[in-house]
């Protein structure tokens, strides 16, 4: 098994990373310090976790290494996953802090940086310090949706690689490899996922979310009037709030169960006050993750509303092109003479402003109310 086995419709950054692992001596290709970007779900941390792999690794074949990475189990590979709205600066000087130590089993000691557009200009500069003197050995792996989103001093320190959205035929392929589900229920899942690896992953496997997908857009589509925008607002963010409480109350009851283990807890017993800070501490984490979880749900939401209404104004225009939402062919027929082209246009604006108000911290209740309301003014 190769590190770079599963990376779908990644070649030109494949074959990049892997002439730079490949470089043993540390000169031509390879440089300390790397930069992937790429829309989300197109696999950043994946691309990144086998770049790391491939360089503390004794070849491409190095299954055991791979484990370990994935695992986060491996020596000279730390990752940054913040499950938080940002990345504080005390997480970066931890590992500022780590990167000058020696690779203790690999010819690198790896770094990796999960969504790093998530820090403060601060903990940047701080992170920028570490990248114009890096420690020999030390190699930094930034993961960011693009250049943009990282200050201008850090990128030009990276070298960047640029990861392209997978076709639709290519993730649902993988997904079939690594589920076993039927490939016509994967092909619509990456369809309606857009690409997205892991949405595409979910929606084949979970019935569940595939209910709640089909039950956003039906929403909108009755919207006719403000009350009703009023009320679908309300139904949307319930959705996301549910899709976010799915995918981490699971993980949180794991965290809390292997706190309490760690601590010498029995299941059910009761916590002394001495160590009741350290549990305290694990729950105001978990709230800071639900926060973003929700948010991030809010936005996936919002892009399944964009695709209804791309959908609406392919099919208004005649244009030959393949729908998103396939599967609800007949329904988007039936709302044309409600949906024209402007109104489509329109509202896909309006969806694009949603995003932005949310990711700027307004009210997500007030976003999708004044979103909705946009879309009973301009349907018929």
């Amino acid at each position: 098994m190769s590190v770079w086995d599963g990376l779908t419709g990644q070649e030109e950054a494949v074959a990049t990373l892997r002439a730079a692992a490949e470089s043993a001596d540390g000169s031509g290709t390879m440089t300390h310090s790397w930069l992937i970007t790429g829309p989300p779900g197109s696999g950043r941390s994946t691309v990144a976790r086998a770049f790391a792999a491939a360089l503390v690794g004794s070849g491409p074949n190095d299954d055991r290494t791979l484990q370990q990475v994935l695992a986060g189990t491996h020596p000279d590979v730390s990752v940054l996953t913040t499950q938080r709205v940002i990345i504080t600066i005390d997480e970066i000087r931890s590992l500022v802090t780590g990167s000058h130590y020696a690779p203790s089993v690999g010819r690198y000691r790896v770094i990796v940086v999960e969504d790093a557009d998530r820090m403060t200009e601060r903990t940047s500069n701080l992170l920028l310090k570490a990248l114009e003197e890096p420690p020999p050995g030390t190699v930094w792996i930034l993961c960011a949706p693009s250049e943009a989103d990282l200050i201008p001093t850090i990128r030009s320190r990276v070298r960047s690689v640029r990861l392209r959205i997978p076709g639709i035929e290519s993730v649902a392929d993988l997904i079939v490899a690594r589920t076993g589900v039927d490939r016509p229920l994967a092909m619509d899942a990456a369809r309606q996922a857009q690409s997205h690896v892991g949405m595409a992953q979910r929606l084949a496997t979970s019935t569940e979310a595939r209910d709640r997908r089909r039950r956003t857009l039906e929403t909108v589509l009755a919207v006719r009037t403000v009350g009703e925008a009023v009320l679908a607002a309300a139904s949307l963010l319930a959705v996301a709030d549910e899709d976010a409480k799915a995918i981490t109350q699971e993980r949180d009851a794991e965290e809390r169960e292997a706190a309490l283990r760690s601590l010498g807890i029995e299941p059910g017993g009761t916590v002394p006050p001495a160590l009741r800070s350290q549990l305290r501490a694990l729950e105001e984490d978990q709230k800071r993750r639900a926060t973003r979880s929700l948010r991030d749900g809010l936005d996936r939401i919002l892009v399944d509303v964009m695709s209804l209404y791309r959908d609406l104004l392919l099919l208004g225009l005649g244009a030959p092109t393949d729908l998103v939402n396939l599967s609800m062919r007949d329904e988007l027929r039936d709302h044309l003479a409600a949906v024209p082209p402007a109104a489509a246009l329109e509202i896909l604006d309006a969806v694009t402003l949603a995003r932005q108000r949310i990711a700027a911290n307004v009210a997500a209740l007030l976003a999708l109310e004044a979103l909705l309301v946009t879309v009973a003014r301009a349907t018929r």
